[in-house]
C-alpha cells in the first residue's frame, strides 16, 4: 500500500498537532515544517497566476480530467479532495467514472480521447484499476497518458528525463516535487549535503534520490535490507523517508542537526481515538524532534503539498498547452532553385512533401480533424469551425486579375508565391484557397491550376487529377437529378393518376405512409394532410404529377472532359422509352448547380436544404419544380456528403493551402469555397489578448479577371457568407498588359512577337488603361488595392516602374513587382509586406447593388458599372424568364453574369477598357439552390470543346517509376 498511499495521500487530514509555520519549533527544538501552511502558499499562488492569465486571455481555462473505476472508499476520498483544491484555486475539474469492470482497453480509449481533447489540461488515472487490470494493465494505462498531460509525473517519459542529467522531465511526481519544495523551504543548502532517502519505489523514493542529485546533493538511497541502515542514516544532512513502516527511524539514529522529511502514512492503534487507530510516519517523531534541525509532522507534512503539486503541475500544462497552440509554427520545406526554371512537373516532382498529418498539425488541427486522402492530402472535419468559433478571423485577401490573355497572368501561381512568402519567409500564418481543377482544362488547352514555375500546390498530379473525389461526387448528384427528373417525366405520362398515387405512396404491411421529404410538397401545395388516405382526388392529382413542362427544363446531364459533341443530344431513342424523346444537353462538371451550392454552401444541413430546393424546371402551371419536388434532395446530399469537407494540401515550401469546389467561373461564381475560407480564416485567427502581429492572412482566388471572379466574390460569396474581405490583389503581367495595348495577336506554336519580349512602353501604356479600369472597380466595393506585377524574365526596369507609376495613379494601395515563379517565395517578399501594410486598417467594403432592386436593374448596374457598357438589351426569352422568376418569388437573388472572359464586354475580341457597348442577354437561368441567377451573354458555352492539339497528347506514365510525366 506504500505506492498508493504515497501517491494518493490525502491533503487534508486532521491535524494532531497544531502547526503554525516552518519557523516553530517542536518541543526538543526541532523547527516544524509546516506543510499546510506551505501548501496553501504554493495553491494561492497557483489561483493567483491563473487569474492572471484570464484577465488577459478570457478563453484560459485549465482542467484536470480523473479516472476512476469503480468506486473504492480511499479512492473516492482521494478524488474528492482533489475536486476540492481544483475548486479553490479555479482549475476546472472533470471525474470521469467507469465502472468497476472496466477492461484496460476501454480504458485506454477514454485516455485518448482525453489527451486529444485540447480543453483538458492534465490527465490523472486513479490506481487501483480493480484486481482483473493488475500491475501491467495499469502500467498499460498510465503509459497511455500523454506525457505533455501526465500531470502526476509517472509517464516513463518524464520518469526516464527526470533520471537523466541531460534532459529536464515536462512534470515531475508531486509527491517527490512537494518534498523537495518542503527541504528548499527550510533555507538548508541542499547542494554539497550529504542526502539519504530511506525507500526505492518508482513513486517516492527513485524520484527523490534523482531529484536530490540533481540539486547537488551527495545521494545514498536506502531500503528494508540494506545493511549498516542506522550507520548510513548517521552520516545525513538531509533525511528523507518513505520506507513504508511506521516509526521505524529512531532519534538517535538521526544526526544532531539533519533535516528530516518524513514521507511516509501508516495507521497504528490508538485505544484514545474514536477509529481506533491514528496516523504516524516513518519517523518516531517524539524521539526525532529534540535531534532534527527541521521536521515534518505526520499529518500535516508532505500530505498536503501532494495536491498542492498536483495543481500547480496541472496549471503548468495548462500555461504550456495554451502558448503550444499559440506558438505552432510552418516548418518549411526548402527550395532547390535551378538558375533555368524546369518544367512545372519536374520541379514539383522534386519536392518531397512533408506528411499532411504534420501539416494538419502544424497549423492547428487535431487529429481527430483530418481524414487522410493517401500521405499528402486530406480531408477537414468542419467540427473544427465550432471548436476555433471563438476566435476572431484572420485577414482576408481576394487575390484576382486583370482581363485574360492566352499569354497568361499568373493568379494561381502568385497566390502561391504570395503564400510561401507570408508563411514560409515572414513567419506569419498564411492559407492559399483555391479551387479544385476541371478535368477539362488539365487535358484541354489551359492546363492545370496548381500555380507555376516555384509557386505550386504538391503533389501537382494529385491536384490536377480526381484529388479526393469531389467533382466525381458532384457529377453523380448532378446525373441522378437528371436521371430522376426524366423517369418521373416518363411515369407521369404512361400511368394513370391513382396508379402513379399508389406507387409513389405505397401499402407497406398494411399500412401507407409518406415519406418524410413528402410533407415538405404537400406544405408547397398547401395541403395540411398527414394520412395519405384522406387526399382528394384532386388533392392526389396535385400532388403525384409535377406536370413538367418540356421546353422550360434547365437542367442538363454533366461530365467532367471538354466533349463539344454533347453540346447538345436528343434522349429517349430506345423502344422502352416509348416514344418519350427531347433534346438536351451535357455541361462540364464544373458548371453544375450542384458545385455551386458546394461553393456556398455553409454546412451541411444548409447544403441540403440547398439541394433540395435547385430548380430544374417550371411545371405547365408557372410553378418551379424542384429537386425534392422530385423526391431526390435527401439522396443528392448522401452523394455530397463527404465533399463538403475542404481538401488540405501544401505548396512548395510546405506552408498551407486548402483545395475546395472549382465552380465554373463563367457560369457560376468562379470562387473556391465559403468553407475552405471559414476553416482558414479560423486556423488564421487569434486569441482574445493576442498582440496585432499573431495575425494570420487567407488568399483566396477568384476566377478569371477582377471583373467576374472579384465581382462575383464581393457580390454574391460574401453576401452569403458574411465574410468582410480585408484588400484585392490584382495580378498583372507586362506582356499581357500589351495585348490589352494593341499587341498583336498570338498564335500557339509561333514564336512571341517581338513586342512581348523586348521593351514596348506606348503598347505598355495603353495597356494599362485595362488594368486602371480593375483598380477602379475594386474601389467601388471599398476595398484595399495591391497590384501584383508577375514578372518575366524579359521585363525591363522602364517597364515594372511604369506599371507601378500608372497603378499608383489609378487608385491602387500598392504595387509591386514579384518574382515568384522563379524564386519562390523569396521572390514575392516585398508583395506580401505590401499586403500586410494594406491590411494594418480596415477596408470600408460595401456591395455594387441592392439585392431588392428588379432584376434587370441589377444586371444594367453590373455592365455599366463593372463593364463600361452603355446599357443592356434583353432578347424576349430573357424578359419572359424574368417575369417568370420575379412571380416565382426569385426577384431579391443576386446576380452571377455568364460571359466572355477575355473582355469587359460579351465580345472576347475587344481588349483593352472597350466602350460604347450594348450588352445582349440572351437568357438568364435560375440556380435556386446556389441562390444565384445568371444572365447568358453572347454565344456562352456551358461545355467548353477540345482544339486540335489538346494537352492529354503529352501526358503519360513512367513504366519504370509509375509516375505521371509530361502534365505541363
Amino acid at each position: 500500500m506504500l505506492a498508493l498511499t504515497a501517491r494518493y495521500r490525502a491533503w487534508s487530514f486532521p491535524l494532531i498537532r497544531s502547526m503554525a509555520s516552518v519557523s516553530a519549533s517542536g518541543a526538543g527544538g526541532a523547527k516544524i515544517i509546516d506543510g499546510t501552511a506551505l501548501a496553501k502558499s504554493i495553491r494561492d499562488g497557483v489561483a493567483q497566476r491563473l487569474s492572471a492569465m484570464k484577465a488577459k486571455y478570457p478563453r484560459f481555462e485549465p482542467q484536470l480530467a480523473i479516472i476512476q473505476a469503480g468506486a473504492r472508499p480511499d479512492s473516492s476520498v482521494y478524488v474528492r479532495m482533489k475536486a476540492k483544491a481544483a475548486e479553490e484555486v479555479g482549475v476546472k475539474f472533470k471525474h470521469v467514472n467507469l465502472p468497476a469492470e472496466a477492461e484496460v482497453d476501454e480504458i485506454v480509449r477514454i485516455v485518448k480521447q482525453l489527451n486529444d481533447d485540447q480543453t483538458v489540461s492534465g490527465i490523472l488515472v486513479q490506481l487501483p484499476l480493480g484486481e482483473h487490470v493488475g500491475a501491467a494493465g495499469e502500467r498499460t494505462v498510465t503509459e497511455a497518458v500523454s506525457p505533455e498531460k501526465d500531470v502526476d509525473g509517472f509517464h516513463a517519459y518524464n520518469i526516464g528525463h527526470l533520471s537523466s542529467r541531460a534532459a529536464d522531465p515536462l512534470f515531475t511526481p508531486c509527491t517527490p516535487a512537494g518534498v523537495i519544495r518542503l527541504l528548499e523551504s527550510t533555507g538548508v543548502p541542499i547542494a554539497g549535503a550529504q542526502a539519504v532517502v530511506l525507500g526505492r519505489s518508482d513513486i517516492v523514493g527513485s524520484p527523490v534520490a534523482a531529484m536530490l542529485r540533481s540539486k547537488d546533493a551527495t545521494v545514498t538511497q536506502c531500503h528494508s535490507r540494506t545493511k549498516n541502515l542506522e550507520q548510513i542514516i548517521r552520516s545525513a544532512d538531509i533525511l528523507v523517508a518513505a520506507i513504508g513502516r511506521a516509526q521505524f527511524v529512531q532519534g538517535e539514529w538521526i544526526k544532531p542537526g539533519a533535516v528530516v522529511i518524513d514521507v511516509g502514512t501508516n495507521y497504528i492503534p490508538d485505544a484514545t481515538k474514536k477509529s481506533g487507530q491514528r496516523l504516524v510516519g516513518d519517523v518516531d517523531f517524539d524521539s526525532a524532534v529534540s535531534v532534527a534541525s527541521h521536521i515534518t509532522p505526520v499529518p500535516g507534512g508532505v500530505g498536503p503539498m501532494t495536491v498542492a503539486m498536483l495543481m500547480e503541475n496541472t496549471l503548468k500544462s495548462a500555461e504550456r498547452l495554451w502558448e503550444q497552440t499559440r506558438s505552432l509554427k510552418v516548418k518549411p520545406l526548402k527550395l532547390d532553385i535551378k538558375e533555368k526554371v524546369p518544367s512545372d512537373i519536374v520541379i514539383a516532382m522534386a519536392q518531397t512533401p512533408k506528411p499532411i498529418t504534420q501539416l494538419g498539425h502544424e497549423i492547428g488541427l487535431l487529429p481527430s480533424e483530418l481524414e487522410s486522402y493517401g500521405q499528402y492530402k486530406a480531408k477537414v472535419e468542419l467540427g473544427v469551425l465550432d471548436r476555433l468559433a471563438h476566435r476572431k478571423d484572420g485577414k482576408y485577401i481576394l487575390v484576382s486579375g486583370i482581363t485574360p490573355t492566352p499569354l497568361g497572368e499568373g493568379k494561381s501561381t502568385t497566390t502561391i508565391g504570395l503564400a510561401q512568402a507570408l508563411g514560409a519567409h515572414l513567419g506569419r500564418p498564411a492559407f492559399a484557397c483555391v479551387r479544385q481543377p476541371s478535368q477539362g482544362p488539365t487535358f484541354g488547352i489551359k492546363g492545370g491550376a496548381a500555380g507555376g514555375g516555384y509557386s505550386q500546390v504538391i503533389p501537382m498530379d494529385e491536384f490536377n487529377l480526381h484529388l479526393t473525389g469531389d467533382i466525381h461526387a458532384v457529377t453523380a448528384a448532378n446525373n441522378l437529378l437528371a436521371a430522376a427528373l426524366d423517369a418521373r417525366m416518363f411515369h407521369e405520362a404512361t400511368q394513370s393518376d391513382k396508379a402513379l398515387y399508389s406507387r409513389l405512396v405505397p401499402t407497406k404491411k398494411g399500412k401507407r405512409e409518406f415519406a418524410s421529404l413528402m410533407f415538405k410538397r404537400l406544405k408547397k401545395l398547401g395541403i395540411d394532410k398527414t394520412d395519405p388516405n384522406e387526399l382528394t382526388t384532386e388533392e392526389i392529382t396535385r400532388f403525384a404529377r409535377l406536370d413538367v413542362d418540356p421546353e422550360t427544363i434547365t437542367w442538363n446531364r454533366v461530365l467532367d472532359t471538354n466533349d463539344r459533341f454533347l453540346r447538345k443530344i436528343t434522349i429517349g431513342h430506345a423502344d422502352t422509352e416509348k416514344g418519350h424523346e427531347r433534346v438536351t444537353g451535357f455541361d462540364i462538371a464544373v458548371a453544375s448547380e450542384c458545385m455551386a451550392v458546394l461553393a456556398l454552401t455553409t454546412g451541411l444541413a444548409d447544403m441540403r436544404e440547398r439541394l433540395g430546393n435547385m430548380v430544374v424546371a417550371t411545371s405547365k402551371q408557372g410553378d418551379p419544380v424542384t429537386a425534392d419536388d422530385i423526391g431526390v434532395g435527401g439522396a443528392l446530399a448522401v452523394l455530397m456528403k463527404d465533399a463538403i469537407k475542404p481538401n488540405l494540401m501544401q505548396t512548395l515550401e510546405g506552408t498551407p493551402v486548402f483545395v475546395h469546389a472549382g465552380p465554373f467561373a463563367n457560369i457560376a461564381h468562379g470562387n473556391s469555397s465559403i468553407l475552405a475560407d471559414r476553416v482558414a480564416l479560423k486556423l488564421a485567427g487569434t486569441e482574445e489578448g493576442d498582440p496585432a502581429d499573431r495575425v494570420g492572412y487567407v488568399l483566396t482566388e477568384g476566377g478569371f479577371g477582377a471583373d467576374m471572379g472579384m465581382e462575383k466574390f464581393c457580390n454574391i460569396k460574401c453576401r452569403v457568407s458574411g465574410l468582410t474581405p480585408d484588400a484585392v490583389v490584382i495580378v498583372a503581367t507586362t506582356r499581357a498588359l500589351k495585348m490589352h495595348g494593341g499587341g498583336p495577336d498570338v498564335t500557339p506554336g509561333k514564336p512571341l512577337h517581338e513586342t512581348y519580349t523586348k521593351e514596348d512602353l506606348n503598347t505598355l501604356r495603353e495597356g494599362c488603361k485595362n488594368l486602371v479600369k480593375h483598380i477602379e472597380n475594386s474601389k467601388k466595393f471599398g476595398l484595399k488595392v495591391i497590384v501584383a506585377i508577375n514578372q518575366f524574365s524579359s521585363d525591363t526596369p522602364a517597364e515594372l516602374k511604369l506599371v507601378e507609376e500608372l497603378s499608383l495613379a489609378g487608385g491602387a494601395d500598392a504595387a509591386v513587382a514579384s518574382n515568384h515563379w522563379a524564386e519562390g517565395g523569396a521572390g514575392a517578399v516585398a508583395l506580401a509586406q505590401a499586403v500586410i501594410s494594406a491590411c494594418e486598417s480596415p477596408s470600408n467594403f460595401k456591395f455594387l447593388y441592392d439585392l431588392n432592386l428588379p432584376i434587370d436593374k441589377k444586371i444594367d448596374i453590373i455592365c455599366k458599372e463593372v463593364y463600361g457598357a452603355d446599357g443592356i438589351q434583353l432578347s424576349d426569352l430573357a424578359s419572359r424568364q424574368i417575369e417568370t422568376y420575379t412571380r416565382q418569388g426569385f426577384g431579391h437573388l443576386p446576380i452571377c453574369m455568364a460571359k466572355t472572359q477575355y473582355s469587359f464586354s460579351h465580345d472576347g475580341k475587344l481588349k483593352g477598357v472597350p466602350t460604347g457597348f450594348t450588352v445582349p442577354i440572351r437568357e438568364i437561368r435560375l440556380s435556386a439552390g446556389a441562390g444565384f441567377l445568371y444572365p447568358i451573354l453572347g454565344d456562352m458555352q456551358t461545355m467548353p470543346g477540345l482544339g486540335t492539339r489538346p494537352g492529354f497528347w503529352e501526358v503519360g506514365l513512367d513504366p519504370e517509376t509509375g509516375r505521371v510525366v509530361g502534365l505541363f
